[in-house]
């Protein structure tokens, strides 16, 4: 299990090794960078109101159909390069003791993971943020948010320098009061930076955190702004991929696959400047250097 560290250092990323990564080939196009951010209910399926009571119980003991859900999820994020994950258990009874981010990372082949537990309950449950990436990261760092202990940001760095790109991952409170401390606290992580993406469950609607929340000034773009949640009647925009206006988008979608009981989003976007000439990601077959 991976231990939480200030946030002053860099966190300790987890790097499969090559014999575990398979061979295989991404896009061509070394510029593109596909973004995924998923909220998945710890391999709960809901599909209505009335689950939330007559499944409750999965959110404390194991379950047999969680397996293939783990499974159709990992399917789908073998499509992206960099996945912001929430509602994720890092090892306890409730997911048979699998933690769910490492093997969502083998599921889909992602040589780079990343979990950040938040609310550690034994072996009862392991309440965690994940991050997935086929990219090597400059920097990692872990967070705990403002307000009652429970949420947490990760904060990823590709590059160096004016062109960098930040990558905030979130999960915040369902609270006004406490969220926009929340944000204020992102919003000093990331003011520095030219390229930002944020990603996450953030529990509230775009123009809220574009015009009302500490992230107004930033002239973030929210290029998504279709309802995520319930899953199977999707009424209000939760989750989301927030974009500084610098950066080329692509692509965007919320992708109709009700797995959770939260859709994911998918925006895909140009690294700016030389990231893509640089190399950032990794080869076919990564190296087994530690990752700082």
């Amino acid at each position: 299990m991976l231990r939480r560290r200030s946030a002053q250092h860099n966190a300790g990323l987890r790097e499969r090794s090559a014999e575990d990564c398979a061979v295989r080939g991404y896009a061509t196009d070394d510029n593109l960078l596909r973004l995924l951010s998923f909220n998945i209910q710890v391999g709960i399926s809901t599909q209505r109101y009335h689950h939330y009571l007559t499944r409750s119980w999965q959110h404390l003991l194991p379950h047999s159909g969680r397996a293939d859900n783990l499974q159709r999820i990992g399917r789908l994020l073998g499509d992206f390069d960099l996945v912001a994950l929430q509602e994720v258990d890092g090892g306890s009874l409730r997911s048979g003791y699998v933690n769910q981010v490492e093997h969502l990372a083998q599921l889909g082949d992602f040589p780079y993971w990343y979990q950040q537990l938040n609310r550690n309950l034994g072996r009862f449950a392991q309440h965690s943020n994940g991050l997935l990436s086929r990219l090597r990261p400059t920097l990692l760092e872990d967070h705990p948010l403002p307000g009652p202990p429970g949420r947490g940001a990760i904060l990823l760095r590709l590059g160096e320098g004016e062109e960098a790109l930040v990558v905030v991952v979130m999960h915040l409170s369902l609270g006004a009061r406490t969220r926009s401390r929340q944000l204020a606290y992102i919003r000093e992580l990331i003011g520095g930076y030219k390229h930002q993406v944020l990603m996450g469950d953030m529990n509230t609607h775009a123009n809220d955190l574009l015009e009302h929340s500490p992230l107004r000034d930033l002239g973030l773009v929210a290029p998504q702004i279709e309802a995520t949640f319930p899953s199977w009647r999707p009424q209000r925009c939760l989750d989301h991929i927030l974009l500084s206006s610098q950066l080329t988008l692509e692509r965007v979608a919320v992708l109709a696959q009700p797995i959770s009981d939260h859709l994911p989003v998918a925006v895909d976007i140009r690294l700016p400047g030389t990231l893509g000439q640089d190399r950032l990601l990794v080869p076919i077959n990564p190296s087994d250097e530690a990752v700082p």
